[in-house]
């Protein structure tokens, strides 16, 4: 960091308290109703490419003319994102031939696999290759490929990142999650290798998720952005994986305990995979909206705050009903809520503008792998070197005040200290730093930002870990139940609103967040990375 900016920085954080100061109040009525309306049945759970997906839009975009957001250039307040939709069809097959050995695993059993290839017919034999965590990390001097030529081959990997050891506790973050352990990065370098796929093997420990999380999900149509992808990838159950190591002569504990060294190399397992994919393709032309409230400063106005909260959810379950009752995933807390408190928070910041612009936008398609986000940070309003910070909210407090709040991420960036100043202010204090041990930090739309190298977080993105670590001002044992009884409305059909939710926490966490963007946004100097972060290097 120059000196200057440090300085700059510096001043921020010292000052945050002022500069907070200007932010307006967040009405609980306006996010309250906008909540109860948006996770209502009517908007049929919000999904990506079905009806209430669109109905979400349009109530958005007519909510942000309402209150006088202004329109991105080009008019009106709607971004396109080309999504493509795939759904794996009936006579898919993937199998395996090692000498005369040929098995075939059970689709949602064994293994389960589709393809992001735009093709509706594949068929191809490939040979397997264990490339264990399928990383290649300059930063930290390790490289699972070593040069290997892998194109037209299936990589076989490892969730997660290389684990630390007793000479080296801090490599990939220690026992946190790094942006190399998750799957969407492993996907990503296979394409970047030529690879003709990817398998990953799952274990709980690794992936920090029950089989049945990527079993549901490549059960139904999956999303990605238009463009060429892998012609296979998907996921090895680990007894699948260890029939498969077997029959190559190799063990499979004995090859992932390799891995965990530099000096690993890939390694042909000596088995071929059979792949046979029909597919169903579609093109979907999705939205994510965008309304802006101009800078006041003739300079400091090119500069921009980003708040945002995605507005999809699961939408309607189409399958078979089977007996079903209720079949739509309302998504009240995921992500009505979010959704919500930015149209509250907008509503208050168009009658007082800051120093710098502030864009608020709400991405499609974040349960389909943060894509809406993703789009626009391919094509921000406001280029992203002169975008100050994104701010974003996910699944917001439902239970009561709090007497702190979470930030995890901040760390990274100045934005901790401006946060920490902002907190003071309104009697709060952060809540503990706590090892990434699940990937939050990738997992919500922020992270597009921060992989450009926009400082991003997600405002109280400990809510739901189940931590325990967040004080309540009032019940608080009663409380830290309702939060963690959470996790089992996690992407269920029960995930619904509740009028008798006390909402007083979630209006806290919006006028956190509002005060922090006015705080950013009022400031002489614009967030800095700390030194030696990973995502400092990238440039803006």
């Amino acid at each position: 960091m120059q000196p200057t900016r440090l300085a700059l920085a510096v001043f921020l954080s010292l000052s945050g308290t002022a500069f907070a100061q200007q932010a307006p109040s967040v009405s609980e009525p306006v996010l309250r109703g906008h909540l109860a309306f948006l996770a209502d049945d009517l908007f049929e759970g919000r999904g990506t490419g079905q009806r209430g997906g669109d109905l979400a839009v349009r109530y958005l975009e007519t909510q942000a003319a309402i209150m006088g957001l202004k329109p991105i250039p080009g008019g009106g307040y709607r971004q396109k994102v080309e999504i493509e939709g795939t759904k794996l069809l009936p006579g898919s097959s993937v199998s395996f031939q090692a000498g005369a050995k040929r098995f075939s695993p059970e689709i949602g059993k064994g293994i389960v696999f589709g393809t992001s290839s735009g093709r509706t017919q594949l068929a191809f034999d490939a040979p397997l290759v264990f490339v264990g965590y399928g990383v290649s990390a300059p930063e930290e001097k390790w490289d699972d490929y070593k040069g290997a030529d892998v194109k037209g081959k299936i990589l076989v990997m490892m969730v997660n990142d290389p684990q630390p050891t007793a000479d080296e506790p801090k490599r990939f973050a220690g026992k946190a999650y790094t942006w190399y352990g998750r799957w969407l990065y492993k996907f990503e370098e296979a394409v970047r290798k030529g690879a003709a796929g990817v398998l990953l093997i799952h274990t709980l420990p690794s992936s920090s998720y029950p089989w049945s999380v990527p079993a549901n999900g490549f059960s139904h149509e999956r999303f990605h952005l238009a463009g060429a992808g892998n012609p296979v990838e998907g996921w090895l159950h680990e007894d699948t994986a260890r029939e498969l190591f077997a029959a190559g002569g190799f063990d499979l504990d004995t090859l992932r305990a390799q891995a965990e060294r530099r000096d690993f190399r890939p390694v042909d397992l000596k088995v071929a995979a059979k792949v046979e994919l029909k597919s169903s393709i579609r093109q979907v032309e999705q939205f994510n909206v965008v309304g802006i409230v101009p800078g006041t400063d003739p300079k400091l106005k090119q500069q921009a705050v980003v708040y945002s909260s995605h507005w999809d959810h699961m939408g309607i379950d189409e399958g078979p009903a089977d007996g079903k009752k209720d079949r739509i995933y309302n998504g009240a807390i995921d992500n009505a809520s979010g959704t919500a408190a930015l149209l509250a928070m907008a509503a208050q910041a168009v009658k007082k503008p800051a120093r710098r612009t502030q864009v608020f936008l709400w991405p499609a398609a974040e349960e389909q792998g943060l894509l809406g986000s993703a789009a626009y940070v391919k094509n921000p309003v406001v280029p992203l070197a002169h975008t100050a910070a994104d701010l974003n909210l996910d699944s917001l407090n439902f239970v009561g005040v709090t007497r702190d709040i979470g930030v995890a991420g901040a760390e990274r960036s100045t934005l901790y200290d401006t946060a920490a100043g902002v907190a003071k202010q309104m009697g709060l204090k952060l809540a503990p730093t706590i090892p990434d041990l699940s990937g939050a930090f990738f997992r919500a739309d922020h992270f597009n930002f921060a992989k450009a190298g926009v400082p991003a977080f997600n405002v109280g993105s400990a809510v739901f870990s189940g931590d325990g670590h967040f004080e309540f001002a009032h019940e608080h044992g009663a409380s830290s139940e309702k939060m963690k009884g959470f996790k089992k409305d996690y992407h269920q059909v029960s995930d619904e609103y509740r009028a008798d939710w006390d909402l007083s926490g979630m209006v806290q966490q919006a006028q956190f967040t509002l005060n922090l963007g006015y705080a950013v946004a009022n400031a002489p100097g614009m967030p800095a990375w700390k030194k030696g972060d990973a995502f400092g290097s990238v440039k803006r």
